[in-house]
């Protein structure tokens, strides 16, 4: 479960990034780290069901 929490917090990290980016105005890297963010958030949302299935 550990991984999931990880994951997570990373997400929130990546979307953070995206927003310090987008005030400062540098568009492009703000897109690509809310892509990072939501693929670390995807990921961590598909194994905290997966490992509620499993209980």
């Amino acid at each position: 479960m550990r991984h999931v929490y990880i994951r997570g917090i990373m997400g929130l990290i990546w979307l953070a990034a995206a927003i310090v980016s987008g005030m400062s105005g540098n568009f492009e890297m703000g897109t690509l780290y809310t892509i990072l963010g939501g693929i670390f958030l995807y990921s961590a949302y598909t194994m905290w069901k997966k490992d509620k299935k499993g209980e």
